[in-house]
């Protein structure tokens, strides 16, 4: 792959190799007769795709390494393959591949599009309304004037401007709400890329922005929505513009109630079904298709179906990162540039060597621009925030980008505006948009950060590189006994707002009757988690799907690796008898965690602890957690934090580790301890948990941690690294741990974080 740090000229040789294609295209195109070797439409097709791909990417590498959006470059290369450059330059070359007959251009507009839906698909699933609903207030009159004031001055515009303009027979009204709408509208995509780049998405503000866009680009949907079911009448009636507005009002509240859970159940059924490694993207896919048809019905675009699909395709809870990375790959790597590039094909720039056409376009960048900062300004100023902040705003929300391109596309598709006007607003789209990311980051550099935000950013930086907070997916294993009670419990702490799957296994209980319980202790646990994020000021998780599965025999192995196949971040295990007096592990153990490939969660209890598990509160017994500096010790920590977060249980860290009775407290390793403490502290800042921190370093772990265990314990929670082999073996310490200790004990492990440190000690020693 292209390094980043490589120079501008790899970029520049990338989108200069395609031209040199271009003779040899026009000389085969223009041969005919039976001898001659004329390129077949097919041909000329999978040219015009390699150009636009080529030539998108490769200026739009060079402007990403400039700091612009990568999508402009898209766009530019199609202008320059299209009549502003190429056509005036050599126009034999660009009619022979891109001004073809109708058949050959509709080859190429089929791929356009349906890029057009996909990339309403992709805006769809970026815009993140839980952001919204988090921002609060400000975004919403920062949207609201943002759109208003420009969309107010692109229609009296239009009003104003010439006939040349408008499209034959065109309505002015109507252009006006085209022209109204494509300068009214932020590009989300332009500008939470610059807002990301600057560090700036977790910043308040940033959130504000960024929010605001997609406010807009919501609202700007609809309208376009609503445009086009007036432009298809060719003038505004009564009845169709009420029926248009009742069918739109009654397709939003449709598809945020009932088409929202039917999403939902669609994508779980098809990943919990379906082996197939694509089936996901498939029904998603069809998904878009069906909703954009309806809108269709019901007189509007295919667009806004297209989008809404997106918003609650992104919403779902069981989609996971990589079938998002697969359907965003197939679009921006191939969707994207042909799309934009086609739109530059329609764009003649050379119509602005005619004064008068270039001093119309200069003024449709001014009242963009003015109307846009101004709009948002406003906004923000309502909002009551600082001077500096509404420049801010008014600077970040000034970017048409992708979706001008899209709303000029449709217009100059139906018949609303003319060839001239498209390129007008290509152009107003171009400058905007490059002019946009520099003007940004000069106002965001003048910024401060408060102290409240500031402890904020610090929390959610540690919940970036937390194992918890990006668990996408649980799968629990548990019976009806105690045992798998309390793992039940724990698993809606630590899974709430996660999807999680419970494969219940009947039989081999070591509980009373009137101690198993029903599996409601998973609800009981997030219902818990829910509470405290709302005691400790944070949002509550969502509510997402749990699914429960009865097994009336012995769960066996082949039935959790068919169900691990379905995609899950950690199995957690709650079994009865599965530690046997000597500190091993149960058969029946062993094959079900032999067969989840993937971090692992034990909940055990030893022979030696009573009949009934304990609840975790402030008057319980501590929950000691273990740590040596590992990366899985970390994970045991961090998961130990997340259960007393909920439950409120006191917390003790204990360093283990063998050192010699003499060594000298400004030794590597006496500060590698605490600076492992140091980062453990931090940890329990952002759960919002008290700790008590001791180091033990002249004792053996098992013995050490065994005399803790002694002192009101009432859970152990401990990170352990697996040994190679089919059986579950953790080592001497452990099996010390589950022999001496008389509490519960949790043990949690992943394969790949012992790689890792065995990796990090070789380095350390030399031996790597």
């Amino acid at each position: 792959m292209l390094n980043r740090r490589q120079p501008l000229s790899v970029s520049l040789a990338l989108a200069a190799a395609a031209p040199a294609l271009m003779p040899a295209v026009a000389w085969a195109a223009e041969k005919s007769g039976p001898s001659g070797t004329a390129m077949s439409s097919e041909g000329i097709f999978v040219l015009e795709v390699i150009l636009l791909l080529v030539i998108g990417r490769g200026i739009g590498e060079l402007l990403e390494r400039l700091g612009q959006p990568a999508v402009m470059g898209q766009l530019i290369g199609g202008i320059l393959l299209g009549p502003s450059l190429l056509g005036w330059l050599w126009p034999t070359a660009e009619r022979v591949v891109f001004a073809g007959d109708a058949a050959q251009k509709s080859m190429i507009n089929a791929i356009a599009q349906l890029g057009v839906l996909m990339l309403l698909l992709l805006t769809g699933m970026e815009t993140d309304l839980r952001l919204v609903r988090r921002v609060g207030r400000a975004c919403f009159s920062i949207s609201a004037a943002g759109v208003a004031v420009p969309f107010a001055l692109g229609f009296v515009a239009a009003q104003f401007m010439p006939d040349t303009l408008l499209a034959a027979g065109g309505e002015r009204v109507v252009a006006g709400l085209f022209l109204g709408t494509a300068l009214s509208i932020s590009s989300v995509k332009i500008v939470a890329m610059v807002v990301r780049e600057m560090n700036f998405m977790r910043r308040d503000l940033g959130q504000i922005i960024v929010s605001s866009a997609i406010i807009e680009d919501t609202i700007g949907w609809v309208i376009i929505a609503i445009t086009i079911g007036i432009a298809t009448h060719g003038r505004i009636e009564g009845g169709s513009l009420a029926f248009t507005l009742a069918g739109v009002a009654l397709f939003m509240a449709f598809s945020f109630t009932l088409g929202r859970r039917i999403v939902f159940d669609a994508i779980r059924w098809t990943n919990d079904t379906f082996r197939s490694e694509y089936a996901v993207v498939t029904v998603i896919l069809a998904i878009m298709g069906a909703m954009a048809l309806i809108t269709d019905l019901i007189g509007v675009h295919t667009v806004l179906g297209a989008f809404v699909a997106g918003i609650l395709v992104g919403e779902s809870p069981i989609l996971s990162r990589h079938i998002e990375g697969q359907l965003r790959g197939v679009i921006t790597a191939l969707f994207m540039p042909v799309f934009f590039g086609v739109a530059g094909l329609s764009a003649d720039l050379t119509v602005l060597a005619d004064r008068e056409l270039a001093l119309l376009t200069v003024a449709l960048v001014a009242i963009a621009s003015i109307g846009k900062f101004g709009g948002a300004f406003i906004g923000a100023e309502v909002a009551g925030m600082s001077r500096a902040e509404g420049i801010a705003v008014g600077c970040g929300m000034n970017a048409r980008g992708s979706t001008e391109v899209i709303v000029a596309s449709i217009g100059l598709s139906i018949g609303v505006i003319s060839h001239t006007l498209f390129t007008m607003i290509l152009t107003m789209a171009v400058i905007t948009t490059l002019a946009m990311p520099p003007t940004l980051r000069w106002a965001l550099g003048r910024l401060s950060i408060g102290e409240a935000e500031k402890k904020r950013l610090e929390r959610e930086e540690v919940d970036q590189r937390g194992f918890i907070a990006n668990l996408e997916r649980l799968l629990v294993v548990v019976d009806e006994g105690v045992v798998g009670r309390f793992a039940a419990y724990l698993a809606g702490v630590i899974g709430a707002g996660k999807p999680t799957t419970v494969l219940h296994a009947s039989g081999e209980s070591d509980a009373d009757p009137e101690e198993a319980a029903h599996l409601d202790e998973v609800e009981k646990g997030a219902e818990d988690s829910r509470e405290a994020a709302k005691e400790a000021d944070e949002e509550p998780a969502r509510e997402a799907p749990l699914t429960r599965r009865r097994r009336d025999v012995q769960l066996s192995a082949e039935a959790v690796a068919k169900e691990a196949r379905k995609g899950y971040g950690m199995l957690l295990i709650g079994l009865g008898r599965a530690v046997t007096p000597k500190g091993s592990f149960s058969h029946r153990l062993n094959e079900v965690a032999g067969a989840f490939d993937g971090p692992l969660c034990l909940v055990m209890k030893p022979t030696s602890a009573g009949r009934r598990m304990p609840r975790l509160g402030p008057e319980s017994g501590r929950i000691l957690v273990p740590v040596n500096g590992t990366s899985v010790a970390r994970r045991g920590a961090e998961l130990a934090l997340a259960i007393a977060a909920v439950t409120g249980a006191p917390v003790k860290m204990l360093y283990v580790a063998r050192v010699g009775r003499d060594e000298p407290r400004d030794t590597v390793s006496h500060r590698r301890r605490e600076a492992v403490l140091k980062d453990i502290v931090a940890l329990a800042d952002r759960y919002g948990v008290e700790i008590e921190t001791a180091i033990r370093s002249r004792a053996a772990a098992a013995d050490a941690i065994a005399r803790q265990a002694g002192r009101r314990v009432a859970l152990i929670v401990m990170g352990v690294a697996r040994r190679p082999g089919e059986e579950l073996i953790f080592g001497e310490t452990t099996s010390g741990v589950l022999q001496r200790c008389p509490c519960p004990v949790v043990l949690i492990s992943d394969e790949r974080l012992r790689r890792d440190d065995e990796g990090r000690e070789a380095l350390r020693s030399g031996t790597g």
